[in-house]
């Protein structure tokens, strides 16, 4: 009797035995279709996980990354031996003796679930969890029999004891363990160590202690309970319970688990996105190129790029430090005068029209621009009473201030409509001339809050910075900076239009003869109107073009004040053109992309050409200069720290009507670049056209700028002359001998009488 039982027994384990290889086969085959494939062997060879790909500033820094899942990779060098004791030690003691399935520890799971009724943990070793991170065992279609409750855990559970296996012949130990942190999720958005490690405390994973590694290790068991920014407590007892598993296993002694489990967990928590860090505008803006890129060039396979999961390495023209600089700048001007605005506003709008008064229901129309408008129109229906009582409800919210920085408060959509447009915008972008390489690109005042990018994406009207062109045009029509003209009103006529004839910014003509170059310095409106009825509007037009504007002028005498829109980003580049000895490089941004592995995809070169010839380049450079060294010019007020030292710089103030726009374009030797401050209507914009001048509004912009890039010597810019052609010129700027050498030769008989004008 005895024996028969004996011998049933053997013979329901052997059944059971080949039932279950007959199962593990039917699973790995796949079999009718029932389970659901595997991953076939090239999978197993080179499995793919969504990698992030990384934009790079020139000087080696990490300016962001794009990605589905926020995660970059590591290899097993990059890992401290703290966080891999911390991983083994909690998660699988016997990593470095099993092929992938641990016995040991699937007998201890099914003896305490079945034979106990205690919950025992999952028994999975790290190869099974790796399998399961990488190859979405538990997210995808499994077969039809998957449908059946007890049997779908089952099968899942096969797939990944079959695939560990895999994975232990394909890979070292060092190798999967890796791929385990890299393909982990830790939350906040953090996937992989490398992410995470700077997530939670701002540190590349080999850099992690014990306590810290502790810590990101008790994440893997659950992400969200285990939180040490959301669930601290929690997440301190699990960061606990991994030092003592440390300590069980010899990792740490008795003394250094004592010491370091009654440390609190300090974090340096700070969520990657991209409205934090360096060049928020500008790496949204090349977003859109590099998506571009990606669908235009393919890969080995065929298939195209993709930017969110491929792992590409962009490098990038900008400096981060020249970055840190321009933005700081921006912010320690921009908080300044908008307390100036909010001060000289007071309590009345400052949304107002050409006649100085109140536009009726701006507030009103502005919102229904908006998303949040569209959204209740789609809910609810256009005209719907239910629309209006939804945009006065006040609700919880964050906001931006400047003073305050981000406040909770409560507030309705029309009160922050009206709070955010109050907020004065700017753009600063920063480009060396002579590579055309952009080195500094400042979009707005608040990523997070202001999303649309001021530099390349805005167009506003330059005001008098667009004066550069019309005199461009002169000079290349063989006149001298010493042409003399008289400040006295003129006027255009133009058929099918009426007479036009500009009046000077403070409403006076001087009726002074003067040079050009002083017209220009003070920014004239007269003389510069003179010089467009000379030259004629399509002559002006197409010397912008030439020199870089790509923008659609209108060919109206107006133009010569700056009444077609242009970018920051093309007055940047076309006034380089002056610096540049008269050749045009359209100012860029990518310098090259790689692969994820550092093999180079493509290496971008700037577009030249010649736009005007050197001495002519020179020329409008002597022109410019004049706003710093003729009198009363509009950069007098530029601080003599960036002029000493024979330091020459050369620049252009723009403001338009009613000051809704100020603008700067500056120049070095080495650097040209362009600010413009002003709100996101045109209606918004200061009361007093002086506060909102160019020299007020955007030049300090500029000159705290320079001054930084001066100070910092590690960049290499230095202070001295603009270059001279090494022929002499054609042309005389020597202004005592022009006007003997031109005396016979005027447009105006001098010793008429003022009133005869």
């Amino acid at each position: 009797m005895t024996q028969k039982i004996i011998k049933y027994i053997w013979m329901v384990f052997a059944a059971g035995l080949l039932g279950f290889v007959l199962f593990v086969w039917a699973v790995s085959g796949n079999f009718l279709g029932l389970f659901g494939d595997l991953p076939d062997f090239k999978e197993l060879e080179n499995p793919q996980s969504e990698i992030a790909s990384e934009l790079y500033s020139s000087d080696g820094v990490l300016l962001g990354s794009y990605a589905r899942e926020n995660r970059i990779p590591v290899t097993y060098n990059e890992l401290s031996k703290n966080l891999v004791n911390a991983l083994i030690a909690t998660e699988d003691i016997r990593f470095n003796d099993h092929s992938g399935i641990d016995f040991l520890s699937m007998g201890r799971v099914l003896f305490k679930s079945i034979i106990l009724q205690q919950g025992a943990g999952g028994g999975s070793t790290l190869s099974q969890q790796t399998a399961k991170n990488l190859f979405k065992t538990r997210n995808t279609e499994l077969g039809i029999l998957t449908r059946i409750p007890g049997l779908r855990m089952l099968i899942i559970k096969t797939k990944e004891w079959i695939v560990a296996a895999k994975l232990e012949k394909s890979y070292t130990k060092e190798e999967i363990l890796t791929l385990y942190l890299n393909t982990s999720e830790f939350g906040s958005n953090a996937f992989g160590i490398r992410t995470a490690s700077k997530t939670f405390f701002n540190k590349e994973p080999i850099d992690l202690n014990i306590q810290e590694s502790a810590t990101l290790a008790g994440l893997f068991k659950a992400p969200s309970y285990y939180s040490p920014v959301f669930n601290p407590d929690n997440s301190l007892r699990r960061r606990n319970t991994v030092l003592g598993q440390m300590e069980k296993y010899d990792y740490l002694t008795e003394a250094e688990f004592d010491s370091i489990s009654k440390l609190p967990i300090e974090l340096d928590y700070k969520v990657g996105n991209q409205n934090q860090g360096l060049a928020t505008y500008f790496r949204e803006v090349i977003k859109a190129d590099l998506i571009k890129w990606t669908k235009e060039n393919l890969k080995s396979d065929g298939t195209p790029y993709d930017l969110f999961g491929d792992g590409l390495r962009i490098y990038t023209t900008i400096d981060s430090r020249m970055q840190q600089y321009a933005e700081e700048s921006v912010d320690e001007h921009m908080r300044e005068l908008q307390k100036k605005f909010v001060k000289e506003m007071g309590t009345r709008a400052p949304w107002i029209d050409s006649n100085g008064q109140v536009i009726p229901d701006f507030l009103e129309t502005a919102v229904k621009r908006t998303d949040a408008y569209r959204n209740l129109e789609k809910r609810y229906g256009a005209g719907a009473d239910s629309i209006d009582i939804k945009l006065y409800e006040k609700k919880k919210m964050r906001i931006f201030s400047w003073e305050k920085g981000e406040i909770d408060t409560l507030m309705s959509t029309m009160d922050s409509m009206s709070h955010y447009k109050k907020h004065l915008q700017t753009g600063f972008v920063s480009m060396d001339p002579h590579t055309g390489h952009i080195k500094a690109w400042v979009g707005g005042i608040n990523h997070k809050y202001f999303k649309f990018d001021h530099v390349k994406q805005s167009k506003r009207q330059p005001g008098s910075t667009f004066k550069a062109f019309v005199y461009a045009a002169a000079i290349e029509n063989g006149y001298s900076p010493c042409y003399t003209v008289i400040d006295q009103p003129v006027e255009i006529n133009t058929p099918g239009q009426p007479t036009w004839s500009p009046s000077n910014a403070d409403g006076k003509f001087s009726y002074e003869k003067m040079t050009i170059r002083l017209a220009m310095a003070q920014s004239i409106n007269s003389i510069t109107a003179f010089m467009m009825k000379k030259l004629g509007p399509k002559v002006v037009v197409e010397t912008a073009h030439r020199l870089g504007i790509t923008s659609d002028l209108e060919e109206v005498p107006a133009l010569s004040l700056g009444t077609s829109d242009v970018s920051v980003y093309e007055m940047v580049g076309a006034m380089g053109t002056f610096v540049n000895k008269g050749e045009h490089i359209v100012p860029f941004y990518i310098d090259r992309i790689e692969d994820k592995n550092g093999n180079l995809l493509q290496q971008f070169t700037p577009k030249k050409k010649p736009a005007m010839s050197e001495e002519h380049a020179y020329l409008m450079v002597y022109m410019l200069r004049g706003g710093f060294e003729e009198s009363r010019g509009t950069s007098q007020g530029v601080s003599w720290t960036l002029r000493d030292e024979g330091n020459q710089l050369a620049g252009k103030t723009g403001t338009t009507q009613n000051a809704s726009d100020g603008w700067y374009i500056g120049m070095s030797k080495d650097l040209v670049s362009g600010a413009w401050v002003g709100g996101d209507d045109r209606a918004i914009h200061f009361r007093s056209w002086v506060s909102g001048q160019g020299s007020q509004t955007a030049r300090p912009i500029w000159v705290k700028y320079m001054a930084k890039v001066y100070a910092d010597q590690t960049l290499g810019y230095t202070k001295g002359p603009f270059p001279r052609p090494e022929r002499p010129l054609s042309i005389e700027i020597d202004c005592d001998k022009y006007e003997l050498e031109n005396s016979r030769f005027t447009d105006f008989d001098y010793d008429q009488k003022k009133n005869d004008f």
